[in-house]
């Protein structure tokens, strides 16, 4: 049975009308490239970051996720680029994606302190199906599974194409020392999103095909509130401590979300609590929109960062999911540009918040 209801979750993310959905990091503060292009060059030096998701991994329709990018800052040019790579697999590695991206984002400085970046992205994707070994509904009888062949249309090979699209994405950053605020749209220009040789015919505005993947809009934003050092020696005069709360609200399609949380750092240590979920939206009369508790603990040292998060799910599929495990790594190498080491500090005393 969880081989037909994993049959069941693939189709629902490629048939119908307009109901994919991107994949999502839990820690999305480590993930800065994915949530908004105008964070491309935003630590002012060449960066790396890695991060990974398994998401529900006691069951068959897992979903495991994995990104890396490269940004950096060319201050001659007031610009920062990266490159991003992001490989998604659902089920036992029967949906697969591969998105790679190209970034570029302009910062504009207004006043002494506050900092205005907006960003672009494109995207090339390349998204599969191996239907092998999946069956279907009408395979199925009271009596169990009949063995003979299927009529749906995805159980013929020839009626499956992949999907290769290139889309558009744009950002943008307003941030301090000490706030921030972000708005992000992706998939401006709607792409077709069919494995289907065929399309239908849709009067849906903007997708002649019926199957488009909708757009995304992210809204971020957070504070960085310092705190007094509760060990003043001189061993720890200089460790970071401050809390962080912060937001991410996400609607996509016909969906949307809400992580709501903070973090707190005492370097070299970081811990932080979220919820995820809208619970004064109801998805029905008897259920509320709860969807996962994350718990995070990360290490950073000098140019060096991890950190790990796991998320406990609360809603109605409950504690037999497994929930999610999720792992971040960066690292910031060395500024590229050293003729003005007095400009420089100052800018990375300014740089986008390192939550």
């Amino acid at each position: 049975m969880k081989k037909l209801y994993l049959g069941i979750i693939l189709l629902s993310l490629v048939c119908m009308n307009s109901i994919a959905q991107d994949p999502q990091f839990s820690q999305f503060y480590a993930a800065p490239l994915y949530q908004n292009p105008a964070f491309a060059g935003g630590a002012y030096a060449p960066r790396l970051i890695a991060n990974y998701r398994n998401q529900w991994p006691s069951i068959n329709a897992n979903f495991v996720t994995a990104a890396f990018s490269v940004d950096l800052y060319l201050e001659k040019l007031n610009s920062g680029v990266g490159i991003m790579v992001v490989n998604d697999s659902q089920g036992p590695g029967r949906l697969k994606s591969t998105d790679v991206s190209g970034l570029y984002s302009y910062q504009i400085q207004i006043g002494e302190e506050n900092f205005l970046r907006l960003g672009a992205q494109a995207t090339y994707s390349n998204k599969s199906l191996d239907y092998l070994g999946l069956t279907f509904g009408d395979q199925y009888t009271n009596r169990g599974f009949t063995g003979n062949p299927s009529s749906d249309p995805f159980a013929d090979k020839n009626n499956i194409t992949p999907i290769k699209f290139v889309d558009f994405s744009g950002g943008a950053l307003f941030y301090n020392s000490k706030t921030w605020l972000g708005v992000s749209l992706h998939h401006i220009n709607r792409p077709a999103y069919s494995f289907l040789a065929s399309g239908i015919s849709s009067t849906v505005p903007g997708c002649p095909t019926g199957d488009c993947l909708p757009r995304k809009l992210s809204i971020s934003g957070g504070l960085k509130i310092p705190l007094a050092n509760p060990y003043s020696g001189a061993a720890n005069a200089d460790k970071e401590f401050n809390i962080s709360p912060a937001f991410l609200y996400k609607r996509q399609g016909q969906f949307d979300q809400l992580d709501l949380g903070f973090y707190a750092t005492y370097s070299p240590l970081t811990a932080g609590l979220w919820y995820r979920g809208i619970p004064i939206k109801k998805k029905n009369i008897t259920r509320t929109n709860n969807d996962a508790l994350v718990f995070l603990l990360g290490f950073r040292q000098d140019n060096f960062s991890i950190g790990y998060s796991y998320d406990v799910t609360i809603s109605s599929l409950g504690f037999s999911t497994g929930g999610s495990h999720e792992i971040s790594i960066a690292y910031q190498l060395e500024p590229l540009e050293r003729d003005n080491p007095r400009k420089r500090r100052n800018k990375k005393e300014l740089s986008c918040p390192k939550y």
